[in-house]
């Protein structure tokens, strides 16, 4: 990262100053094409580490999920192991309401074939939930995690709110038809995206191809897995006569992981075709670059009553930004302060601007700017002194300039 202008150099910011950074360097640009035209009633395509949508259509429109409802599902399992409350070891006893037997709405379903009374590890009904996409499977683990199908409903409810999701909502712990149950493209999108990030090892268990339970073989219902044009490893499929066919699916391409959401496409082959032309449009015309990391500091910048005169600016979290293929020679980045000066104190993390990464002076994405350390206020000379200093630079500082 080559700088243009040392921060450390420059006088207190104005709020409208920036920071000049040029970019890594890249192969020529070329022209991205119109994204393709999707067979299916919504959809969206984005890149997972830094949240850009490359193309969408409907994405926000409210359709029945159907057994995408087992990716929030199997992401309340997975924080539940993560946390420790639950462990992969334990016995679960299967109850009548897990029993398609016994349960009219589970006849015809896609199922792991439970029987009550069956002790079966949390480990093999988890991969009943993500392999076999087994309703019965989701049904004992709720109970199991939660007590009760409300509970854990509750528990997918209460997550979906706190990923600021506004347009989901769960009845069922499976995805079965229900009243009231609906998500969208851009809210599963973004539920795959936490399920990635946040609990990786519940997610691994998505590019299984197949799991055997009481000598029954089923194979995983993505087939975009046995694709040799790109390397996916999830997420879920979904089909009931309400939803029509839905899929998401997360591929990667060295370093860039892509998420596809099409919903409502009206057969089996539509959806999974539809869902690899997004994704391999997205990989051919895009590229995905972290210019700034969250241990590298970004810029120095002055700082006022403090017990340091300086402090590093940088994000809390890696930045990553999506471009054109072949445009990251055109990146550029620049900041821009909240507040003229920085004043002590200050905590780490504490956001005290923007970044803003543009290309041919216009901006595509942004960041908040951090400060990547503790500044405590400094002592009592040390902050008159500033005083003095600060008053002397804001009368007379222009004419130095």
């Amino acid at each position: 990262m080559k700088k243009l202008l040392n921060a450390s150099t420059w006088r207190p910011f104005a709020a409208s100053s920036l920071l000049f950074v040029l970019l890594p360097v890249s192969a020529l640009a070329e022209e991205a094409p119109a994204a393709p035209q999707i067979e299916a009633k919504a959809w969206i395509l984005m890149d997972y580490n830094s949240g850009k949508v490359l193309t969408e259509s409907n994405a926000d429109q409210r359709l029945d999920p159907a057994s995408l409802t087992k990716m929030m599902t199997s992401y309340v399992v997975g924080q539940a192991l993560k946390s420790g409350k639950i462990h992969e070891d334990d016995m679960v006893t299967i109850g009548q309401d897990a029993w398609a037997t016994g349960n009219p709405k589970l006849k015809g379903s896609s199922l792991m074939f439970l029987k009550p009374g069956d002790r079966i590890p949390v480990s093999e009904l988890n991969k009943g939930i993500v392999i076999q996409s087994g309703n019965d499977a989701c049904i004992a683990m709720a109970d199991y995690v939660a007590g009760s199908q409300d509970s854990f409903i509750g528990l997918m409810n209460n997550y979906a709110k706190s990923f600021g999701l506004q347009n989901t909502h769960f009845m069922t712990v499976h995805g079965l038809d229900a009243d009231g149950q609906y998500s969208t493209a851009r809210d599963m999108a973004i539920i795959g995206q936490r399920l990635i990030r946040d609990v990786p090892e519940e997610y691994a268990l998505n590019k299984e191809k197949e799991f055997t339970f009481n000598n029954i073989k089923q194979m995983n219902r993505n087939r975009l897995l046995w694709s040799s044009n790109l390397k996916v490893d999830g997420i879920k499929t979904g089909h009931t006569s309400g939803a029509g066919n839905n899929l998401v699916s997360s591929a990667t391409d060295g370093d860039m992981r892509l998420i596809s959401v099409v919903l409502g496409a009206e057969t089996d082959a539509i959806r999974f075709r539809e869902s690899e032309k997004l994704l391999t449009w997205g990989f051919r015309f895009y590229d995905t670059v972290t210019p700034i990391k969250a241990d590298k500091p970004f810029a120095q910048q002055r700082v006022w009553f403090g017990d340091r005169q300086e402090v590093n600016l940088g994000v809390e979290k890696d930045a990553s930004i999506t471009v054109p293929k072949g445009q990251m020679n055109n990146l550029k980045a620049s900041y821009t302060l909240t507040s003229p000066q920085l004043e002590a104190p200050l905590k780490k993390n504490q956001v005290v601007g923007t970044i803003d990464f543009q290309l041919d002076g216009k901006t595509v994405d942004q960041r908040p700017l951090v400060v990547m350390e503790d500044v405590q206020e400094g002592g009592f000379i040390g902050r008159i002194w500033d005083f003095i200093v600060m008053k002397f630079d804001s009368l007379f500082g222009k004419w130095f300039n």
